[in-house]
Order: structure tokens, then sequence, then C-alpha cells
């Protein structure tokens, strides 16, 4: 079977002269049952900590546990740049190709001393209004659990390009399965700040430990990126803007409605953390969990790009107002079987929320199909101008929860807004025949 051509347009960046490379056809289909798989497990251990720890602890320590574990995996989420980068630009090698070998790995190396120093130095500055009652025992493990993200990041984008889904599996899983064990037994045997902070980080590492021995053989000698490190870098420098940006709407979004709220009560937050953190992970787990995915997902299929993308977002927005409905009119009862001891959020709200959830998955979707075009600028402009947005309402002068419902709908349609303009650009522009680089025969 052959490919169509890959069109590069006039405001895409045209891709780097490489030397060739084995073609490699990656099986997408099995690849998004594992990953989906995987990410389901990760999903109901997310939901099990999400409502056994607030029910242990109440919805006034949570706040606290909500805002550590927004934060780390906000810097996690920005982190995911890396993984796209990577998956975007790993390729298989031609036999006695020494090209370019170890890149990955001596990126992994110095991005992980430069987090591990950035989030140390920066302390100082935010740990007293971010953590004013724990200080620096939650720096640390932030600062870690931060850092080791890297290597998992890097393996995680190295496995995605050669489409070594079964490794893939075990990495989502491990990591994500093993952070639910460690947070239930803290929450029975020892409920502190700390150490919930150390359950929540020490996964990163230990599942690149687990992983790496099986997968090395997949990826040492058997791939090499197709850009330099200097341009490894810049690229990834962007991804990491906009998935720092994407972090911000959702890993993120308990500490910045933190700031952008400091006079609301403890129990209020908990409660509109809890609410928007069950009621919108179904759709949002996924999407994100599926962004390396995507990519090289919409990269196989670039001959049938419109079409595909057309029918994900189609697919994404159905699903969300169907699950808004299911919200509206059972989210009070199973909120209130969840959290017999605690208030009920109204069942608009719980709609809403969820149907907030569909616009980030539309945004999820679009992004990776501006990715896997190679155009950074695009792609990171969307999550900007999307993060920018839920920021400002965020900061408007409104009641609590209408500038929460504003923001969590406002910023992710202004992000797929963006998205879309610049693909119908492109697509109206068309081609310069220059750029464009015809797809390997499979």
């Amino acid at each position: 079977m052959e490919a169509g051509p890959v069109h590069v347009s006039q405001t895409e960046e045209p891709a780097q002269e490489q030397p060739p490379v084995a073609a490699a056809s990656p099986k997408t289909g099995n690849g998004f049952i594992l990953i989906v798989a995987a990410t389901g497990l990760v999903g109901i251990a997310g939901y099990l900590i999400t409502v056994w720890v607030p029910n242990l602890i109440g919805f006034g320590p949570y706040a606290t546990f909500a805002v550590f574990w927004a934060f780390i995996f906000l810097v996690a989420a920005a982190l995911t740049g890396i993984q796209q980068e990577i998956t975007r630009g790993t390729q298989a090698r031609v036999p006695g190709d020494t090209t370019r070998a170890g890149q990955a790995g001596k990126f992994a190396l110095l991005a992980f001393v430069a987090v591990l120093v950035l989030v140390l130095g920066t302390a100082p500055l935010w740990q007293a209004a971010v953590f004013p009652d724990h200080g620096w025992a939650l720096v640390v493990p932030l600062a870690v659990g931060a850092a080791s993200y890297v290597p998992l990041a890097v393996l995680s984008g190295s496995l995605y390009g050669v489409s070594h889904w079964k490794a893939l599996f075990a990495l989502i899983s491990i990591e994500g399965l093993l952070r639910l064990v460690l947070v239930i037994l803290a929450a029975y045997l020892r409920p502190e700040a700390a150490v919930f902070a150390w359950a929540i980080a020490i996964p990163f590492p230990v599942a690149v430990l687990v992983v790496w021995p099986f997968a090395r053989a997949r990826v040492v000698g058997k791939t090499r990126l197709d850009v330099s490190l200097p341009q490894l870098t810049w690229n990834v420098a962007r991804t990491i803007v906009a998935a720092a940006a994407m972090g911000l709407m959702i890993s993120g979004f308990p500490l910045i409605l933190q700031l952008t709220s400091p006079g609301v009560s403890v129990s209020l937050m908990g409660l509109v953390i809890a609410t928007a953190t069950l009621t919108r992970a179904p759709l949002i787990v996924v999407g994100m969990a599926l962004q390396s995915f995507l990519i090289v997902f919409f990269r196989s299929r670039a001959a049938h790009f419109w079409r595909t993308l057309l029918m994900l977002e189609a697919g994404v927005v159905a699903l969300g107002l169907v699950l808004a409905v299911l919200g509206y009119l059972l989210g009070p009862a199973i909120f209130a079987f969840a959290f017999p001891k605690e208030d009920v959020p109204a069942n608009w709200l719980i709609g809403t929320f969820i149907l907030s959830s569909a616009l980030v998955g539309a945004l999820c979707v679009s992004a990776p199909a501006v990715l896997s075009r190679n155009a950074h600028a695009a792609f990171s402009a969307g999550w900007i101008i999307a993060a920018v947005t839920t920021i400002v309402c965020l900061l408007l002068p409104l009641p609590f929860i209408e500038k929460t419902v504003l923001a969590l709908l406002v910023g992710p349609a202004a992000g797929v807004l963006v998205h879309a303009v610049y693909l119908a650009l492109v697509r109206n522009a068309g081609t310069r025949p220059e750029l464009v680089t015809p797809a390997p025969t499979v």
C-alpha cells in the first residue's frame, strides 16, 4: 500500500533534509486498544483516589492534597511536550547509520538536571503561597517527581515513535496503579501531607526503572531523531510551552483556581475541585493520554487527514453531550452516594463541567493534528490562547462559581478556534511544491 503525499503549507515549518530511514507502518489499531486500556486502568485509579482520599480525610485536608497533585501534574503536563516532540521526531534507524546516536538519552539527562534545579531554585519565590502550611516538606518531593518525569517522557516518546505498544501499556499502567496503592496506603497508615506527596511522586521514576530493561532493545541503536540536539531543544521548548498551557487548564486547574480565589472557604474550594475533577475526567484523561498516539495516528493517515480530524472531533462532541445530559440527570444522586457527609453540587453545575470537558477533548484532538503537520507555532498558540483565556476569566469580578464555569467553557473553546482557523488557512492556501514531502511506501 502506498500512502498519499504529506503536504506542508507555506505557514508550516519545512521538514529538514534527512538521510533515508527504515520505513515502518505503525499498527495504530492494536496501539489504540492497548493505550486506551492502560488509560482506563489509570483513570479508574485516579477516580478511586479522588473518591477515597476526601472520604478518609475530609474536603478541607483534601484541598492541600489536591493542590500538590495539581502542581506536580501541572509540571508533568508541561513536560509531556518532551514526549510529544520525541514521538514526532523518532524514526527507525537504517542498519549502519550511526548519526545522532544517543541524542534522546543525552537530552533526558540534561533536562532532568535542568528541571530539578529549576524547581528547587525558584521554590523560595512561591512555596509560601502554594504550600503555606508545609513549605519545603512538599517542595522536595515535587522537585524529585517533576525531574523524574523527564526520563519517563523521553522513554514514552521513543516507544510511541517505534509503536512499541506493549511497553507503553506497561509504563502507563505501572505508574498509575502504583500511585493508587501508595496513596491509599498513606491515607490509611499515615495521612500526612508530606507522605501523600512522596506517594504521588515516587511512581514516576519507578515506572521507568521497571520498564526500561524490557524496552531498551527496541530503542537503543534502533532509532534516531530527525533533528539535531539544538533543534530538538528548540522544538521541545515550544511544545513544552504548549503543554504547560494545557497543564494549567487541566491538571493545574485546582492550583490556579486557588491562586485566583484566595477568599473562598476550603470546604467550597474542595467541593468545586472534587466535582470538576470527577465530572471532567472521563474525556480529559483519555484525551491527554492519547496525545502522542494521535500524533502517530494523524501522521499515518496523512492522505485522509481532514476526514479523520472531523470524525474524531464529531465523536468527542457527541460523547460529551451525552455524558453532560446523564450528569445533569444522575450526577447529584451519584455524588450524594459517593460523598454522604458532604454538600451536593447542583445538577446544572455537574452537566456544565462535563460539557466543558468535551471542549477540552476537542482541543486534545486538534492539537496533535496540528503538530503532526510539523506546525509547532500554531500548536503552541492554540494551547496558550486557551490557557490565557481561562486565567482571564478566573480574574473577572464575578462570583466564584460563575467565573469558574465561564473559565472552563470559554478557555478550551478559544483554543479550538485558533487551531481551526490555522488549519482552514492552511487548506485554503495550498502548498508550495518544494515543501511537499512524499510519505514512505509501506
